[in-house]
C-alpha cells in the first residue's frame, strides 16, 4: 500500500494497517491521534494506522495498553476484542504495546473532577468528558485508577468490531460472495455453502479496504464472552513459571546490580567511601547516585553485600526526625487555610451553636506498597539506543526518563513492560527505572539488572499519607442532623506529579475523596479538607484517598447510628440518596444476614458502605472475640460495577481489596525514628496469611449507569467494617489504624 492515511472526519475513528506482515486495526477517540508505535517497524508496501490489533500468520494478537499486575485486564480486554471479531478466547494472542502517547488512558483523569460519582447531571458528564483532552495532551500510558475498562470498553469493541467489517469485504472479493450473507465463526469468514476462510489468509487483502468510521457493535443479547466469566489467559504461564516478569529477564553478558539509598529520604549524599566494597568478589563498579550509590557485579548477592559495605555521609532530611512529630504537622496543619471544601450544605455552624452530641479524632499512619516483586529494572544502553525492561505503570513516563538520564531523544527509548508481581501504585513511580538507567548509562554496552533489597524497598517506598480526621456530629430523633468532618493530609497529587515534574494546580481532592462525595443526606454536611506540607514522600496506594477517608467516615456514621439509637443499616438506608447504593446496601444484608438472630456472645458483625471510583461497594465483616483476642471470620461484599464483564475476575479483585484492606487494618504502619523508616521486611511489615484470612462471599450488581473498573473499590470499607464489628463484639471503639496497637488479634 506505502501510503500514509489522514485522520480528519470524525471524532470516532477506525483504521487498519498491515504490519509485519498482517493487518493491524484499531478504534481512536480524536480527530488527530498520536502517532503509531508499529510505524517504524513497517517493511516496504506495508501501511498502519492504528496500535491495537494485529492479524498476520501466528492469528490474532491484542497489541494491549495496560499492564497486567495480577488484576486480570489482559484477559477482559482480549474478551473485548474477541467478543465482537467472533473469534475464541483461547486464540487471542496478548502483547504488552510499546510505551507510546497513542496508548493515552482516556479515562484515568475523570475521578479527579469535583463531581461526585451520583451527579449525572450535564455539567457533571461534560466535566468528565473535559478531563479527555488533558489526558490526551498528557499522553500518559498509565494502568491505574480503575480505570483501565472503562477506558477500554467501548475502544476494544470498535477496534474487534472494525477488524470483523473489513475482513467480511475482503473475504466477499475472495470467495466472489455477496458481503451481506457472509458471517463470521471462530476466526473465520463462513459462507452459506460452508466454504471458510481464516482470517491469518485475509489479512493483506484487508489492509487495502477503508474500514467503517463507526461499526455497529454487538447488542448485549448476542454476547458469547462478555459477562460470562473467563479462564485467565495468563493463568498457565503463571502457573507454570513461565511467565516472565521483569525480574525474570536474562540476556547474554549481563550484569547485575543493586542500590544504596539516603534512609533520610530526600536528602543527598555528602560523600561516600566504596573502597571495600570495590574489592569484594564479582564487583564490576560502584556508580555515584543523587541520592547514594549502586554496586554493579557479576550477580545479585555479590552486589548486595558489597553494597551494605560502602560508608556514606549522609545529608540529612529537612521533615520531622519522628513519628510523633509528622503526627504533629498533620494536626497543625487543622489550624491553617483549607484546601478544599466540596461539600457545605445547611448551616453547620448554626447546628453546633449549643455543643455536639459526638466529635472525636481519627487517625492513619503512612502504609507501604510492600509488593511481592522486589523492584527491579533491565537496562541496556548501547549505540545511543536505550532499552528497558520493567514491570511498570507508566512506560510512557520511563520513556521521558531514560532520554533525559541518556541526553538522547524519545525516540531512542524503548520500554518493553512484563507482567508486575504487584504493583498497587508503586509502580508508577520512577525511581527504581532512573536507578537503573542510571547504571546502564555508566557501563555502556553491557546489560544491567539492577534489583532493590527488600529493605531498599521498604525504606524507601512512596508511601500511602498519614493522615488524621476531626469531626462533629448530632443526631435527634434516630437520624444525623449534623456532620462537620475536617480532613487532614499530605497532598498526593503534589507529591506524586511533582516527581514526574507534572504542574498540579488547585486543590486535592485525594485529601477528601469518598468522604464528600458519599450518597447520604444530612441537613448540615461539611466536609474540609487541610494540606499538610510535604515530608516523607507520597503516592497513590490502592484506592488512594478513599483508602484512609472510607475508614474515617464509615466508623463515624456508625458511631453516628449508635447514638442515635439506630440499627446501622438502617441508619444508612435512611440517609441514601443514591438507589444503585441502596440496591447494594441491601443486597449485603441479605447475603450476610444481617440483623439475624444467633450470633455467639463476643461476636459481631460490622457495616461499612464506600463510594469509590465511582463503584457502591458494602461490606460486613464477622469477628468473634476469642481468649487469643479479635479473629476474623466472614466478610461479605457487594458492588455495582454498572456491567460485569467477567463476574468470576470482579470477585477475585474484591477478595484481593479485602485482604490488602484488612491487612493493613489490622498491622500494618510505617514508623519514623532518627528520620529513617523503621519497617524493613515482612517481619515488621506483615500481611494476613492464608489461614488468617477470612471466608468472603460477594455479590455483583449491574444497576449502575455506566461501565466502572473494580481494582480498587474492595479496599476502603474492610478497615471500617472491621473496627464497627469489633465494637459490635466488644463494645470498644477504635478511631486509630492499625487495630493490633490497640486491641488484640487471634492470628494463630
Amino acid at each position: 500500500m506505502g501510503r500514509a492515511r489522514k485522520i480528519t472526519r470524525r471524532v470516532l475513528l477506525i483504521g487498519s494497517a498491515a504490519v509485519a506482515g498482517g493487518v493491524v486495526f484499531g478504534y481512536w477517540r480524536y480527530k488527530k491521534p498520536h502517532d503509531n508505535p508499529l510505524l517504524e517497524n513497517l517493511a516496504s508496501g506495508e501501511a498502519a494506522l492504528t496500535p491495537y490489533v494485529r492479524i498476520d500468520a501466528s492469528g490474532v494478537t491484542l497489541i494491549t495498553p495496560r499492564a497486567e499486575m495480577g488484576q486480570g485486564v489482559h484477559t477482559t480486554l482480549a474478551a473485548l476484542l474477541a467478543e465482537e471479531l467472533d473469534v475464541d478466547l483461547g486464540a487471542v494472542n496478548v502483547e504488552h504495546g510499546p510505551a507510546s502517547s497513542a496508548y493515552f488512558n482516556a479515562a484515568v483523569l475523570e475521578e479527579g473532577v469535583p463531581f461526585a460519582a451520583t451527579d449525572t447531571s450535564p455539567m457533571a458528564e461534560r466535566m468528565r468528558r473535559m478531563t479527555r483532552v488533558p489526558a490526551k495532551f498528557l499522553g500518559m500510558q498509565v494502568t491505574g485508577g480503575s480505570s483501565s475498562i472503562p477506558d477500554a470498553y467501548v475502544k476494544m469493541r470498535k477496534a474487534g468490531a472494525a477488524a470483523r467489517e473489513v475482513l467480511l469485504t475482503a473475504a466477499a472479493a475472495k470467495l466472489g460472495e455477496d458481503r451481506a450473507a457472509l458471517g463470521t465463526e471462530g476466526g473465520a469468514v463462513v459462507s452459506p455453502s460452508g466454504r471458510r476462510v481464516r482470517y491469518e489468509d485475509l489479512a493483506m487483502a484487508a489492509a487495502s479496504i477503508d474500514p467503517p468510521d463507526d461499526p455497529p457493535l454487538k447488542p448485549r443479547a448476542e454476547w458469547r464472552l462478555l459477562g460470562h466469566s473467563q479462564a485467565r489467559v495468563d493463568m498457565l504461564p503463571k502457573c507454570t513459571g513461565t511467565a516472565e516478569f521483569s525480574i525474570d529477564v536474562r540476556l547474554d553478558n549481563m550484569l547485575y546490580a543493586t542500590v544504596r539509598r539516603n534512609p533520610q529520604l530526600g536528602g543527598g549524599v555528602l560523600d561516600f567511601d566504596a573502597e571495600t566494597a570495590r574489592g569484594m568478589r564479582g564487583v564490576r563498579d560502584v556508580i555515584a547516585l543523587p541520592d547514594g550509590a549502586a554496586v554493579v557485579a557479576s550477580n545479585t548477592w555479590y552486589a548486595f553485600e558489597a553494597a551494605k559495605t560502602i560508608r556514606f555521609d549522609w545529608q540529612p532530611a529537612d521533615y520531622p526526625a519522628d513519628t510523633d512529630g509528622h503526627v504533629s504537622a498533620v494536626l497543625s496543619a487543622f489550624d491553617g487555610d483549607h484546601d478544599s471544601r466540596f461539600r457545605d450544605e445547611g448551616s453547620v455552624d448554626d447546628a453546633f451553636l449549643e455543643g455536639a452530641d459526638l466529635e472525636g479524632e481519627y487517625r492513619v499512619p503512612y502504609l507501604a506498597h510492600a509488593t511481592m516483586e522486589p523492584l527491579n529494572a533491565v537496562a541496556w544502553w548501547r549505540d545511543g539506543r536505550l532499552d528497558i525492561w520493567a514491570g511498570n505503570q507508566l512506560p510512557t513516563q520511563a520513556v521521558k526518563e531514560g532520554a533525559l538520564l541518556a541526553g538522547i531523544d524519545e525516540t531512542q527509548v524503548h520500554v518493553h513492560t512484563s507482567y508486575l508481581g504487584g504493583g498497587f501504585g508503586r509502580r508508577a513511580e520512577m525511581d527504581f527505572i532512573k536507578a537503573a538507567v542510571t547504571v546502564a548509562v555508566a557501563m555502556e554496552g553491557t546489560p544491567v539488572k539492577t534489583t532493590w533489597s527488600r529493605e531498599e524497598d521498604m525504606t524507601h517506598d512512596a508511601y500511602r499519607p498519614l493522615a488524621a480526621a476531626r469531626f462533629r456530629a448530632n443526631v435527634g430523633a434516630g437520624a444525623a442532623t449534623a456532620l462537620d468532618l475536617e480532613l487532614s493530609a499530605p497532598s498526593v497529587f503534589e507529591s506524586q506529579f511533582g516527581r514526574l515534574d507534572v504542574p498540579v494546580l488547585g486543590p486535592d481532592i485525594s485529601i477528601v475523596q469518598s468522604a464528600w462525595d458519599q450518597p447520604y443526606d444530612i441537613p448540615n454536611h461539611r466536609v474540609t479538607g487541610y494540606r499538610v506540607p510535604l515530608m516523607l514522600p507520597v503516592s497513590s496506594w490502592r484506592s488512594v484517598g478513599a483508602s484512609q477517608n472510607g475508614f474515617f467516615h464509615e466508623c463515624i456514621v456508625d458511631e453516628m447510628a449508635h447514638a442515635a439509637g439506630k440499627d446501622p443499616l438502617d441508619f444508612r438506608l435512611d440517609m441514601l440518596t443514591d438507589e444503585v447504593s441502596r440496591a447494594v446496601i441491601e443486597a449485603v444484608a441479605d447475603l450476610s444476614g444481617w440483623g439475624s438472630a444467633g450470633s455467639a456472645p463476643g461476636q459481631g458483625k460490622g457495616l461499612a458502605f464506600v463510594l469509590s471510583f465511582g463503584v457502591p461497594t458494602a461490606e460486613v465483616v464477622e469477628v468473634v472475640n476469642t481468649p487469643k483476642g479479635i479473629r476474623v471470620l466472614n466478610v461479605w461484599a457487594a458492588v455495582d460495577v454498572g456491567t460485569a464483564l467477567d463476574p468470576a475476575n470482579i470477585e477475585a479483585q474484591l477478595h484481593s481489596g479485602i485482604n490488602f484492606g484488612l491487612s493493613a487494618a489490622i498491622m500494618s504502619a510505617v514508623t519514623i525514628r532518627d528520620g529513617e523508616v523503621e519497617q524493613s521486611n515482612f517481619h515488621n511489615y506483615d500481611a494476613l496469611r492464608l489461614p488468617q484470612a477470612p471466608q468472603i462471599a460477594v455479590r455483583v450488581l449491574e444497576n449502575g449507569h455506566r461501565i466502572r473498573g473494580i481494582g480498587e473499590p474492595g479496599t476502603p470499607p474492610a478497615a471500617p467494617a472491621l473496627a464497627n464489628a469489633i465494637f459490635a463484639a466488644t463494645g470498644r471503639r477504635i478511631r486509630e489504624l492499625p487495630l493490633k496497637n490497640h486491641i488484640r488479634f487471634d492470628l494463630a
